[in-house]
């Protein structure tokens, strides 16, 4: 059995292949087939009812990894876009730009397939993966089952959104330049809010972009997120509603969320709205818990991860 981790397989792979470009896909049939030994185990799993779901879950590994594998050299580069996300090692150490001509159809094919979702909650877990290691957020579930009923019926979903999250933008800044920002009442932290769909359509867009609107208008950035945007003109009625409003569009790939992508950027607020915020933390105990959470750091400057990221079940 090797003793190389996942990340340094990947990096040896690469560099014995110099400047050719790999997707996730393709490194993790590379790997698996170059260390098999090492997947034995992984491979008996009971979830795994095929080689496809092995694949895919060496896939999300990949992508998940993406921050170790480009430590273990600096001729190591990635790319987003054009999609899919692609790897490569370059001796002379330049970040070449990849095309789509690069790669087959099925390579771009296979990046975006999506598994079945039968209930919007499904995505929750597939959208705080992605977010706590594509964006380095620290999220929570905010569950309207845990709001007053003061709202009516059907009244809290306009009242907070599915995922928020907290961006300790000071969180590797020297010890100095965090105390002149905290004497200063600088930022030190930027809240996130997200709104969670299984597709948008032209029948629920526009009510899906205004409840992103409504849910999110107290924090720094809000996203409407969905799994498929049915045609072209939802995409271009979102495009047009986010250059109005400032909701951004995230577009997730439930089967490897770290090739998810963000659509539409939001619009950053610089200030939070405490008024609203308050509100709400008066009317979900879910987003009470947030709040203190980020007290907690804004007094500490520490994070428990045993806080954050998790779904309550």
């Amino acid at each position: 059995m090797s003793k190389l981790s996942q990340a340094k397989k990947i990096a040896e792979l690469l560099k014995n292949n110099p400047k050719k470009k790999f997707t996730a896909r393709q490194l993790a049939e590379e790997i698996t087939q170059l260390y098999p030994e090492d997947y034995i185990e992984k491979r008996k799993n009971p979830r795994f009812k095929s080689e496809k779901d092995f694949i895919q879950q060496v896939v999300a590994e990949i992508g998940a990894q993406k921050d170790q594998i480009l430590k273990t050299s600096n001729n190591i580069f990635w790319q987003d876009k054009p999609r899919p996300r692609v790897y490569w090692y370059d001796p002379d150490g330049i970040a070449e730009t990849a095309s789509p001509d690069d790669f087959d159809s099925d390579d771009i094919a296979q990046t975006i397939t999506t598994t079945h979702i039968t209930h919007e909650s499904e995505l929750y877990p597939i959208l705080i993966d992605y977010l706590k290691s594509e964006q380095k957020l620290f999220c929570q579930r905010i569950d309207e089952k845990r709001s007053s009923n003061n709202q009516g019926k059907g009244g809290n979903q306009w009242l907070h959104p599915d995922i928020v999250a907290m961006q300790p933008i000071d969180k590797d800044w020297n010890d100095l330049i965090r105390t002149c920002v905290k004497q200063g009442a600088g930022q030190r932290v930027r809240l996130w809010s997200f709104e969670v769909k299984k597709e948008l359509t032209t029948s629920n867009v526009r009510k899906s972009f205004f409840q992103a609107v409504s849910n999110s208008s107290w924090a720094n950035e809000g996203y409407l997120v969905a799994t498929a945007i049915v045609s072209s003109s939802v995409e271009q009625e979102l495009r047009m509603l986010s250059a109005l409003h400032g909701i951004g569009v995230i577009l997730l790939n439930t089967a490897n969320p770290s090739e998810s992508d963000i659509l539409l950027p939001a619009i950053s607020r610089v200030e939070v709205d405490w008024q609203s915020i308050n509100r709400i933390v008066k009317e979900n105990d879910d987003f009470k818990d947030f709040i203190e959470l980020v007290s907690i750091y804004y007094q500490t400057g520490r994070i428990r991860k045993q806080d954050w990221n998790k779904i309550r079940k």
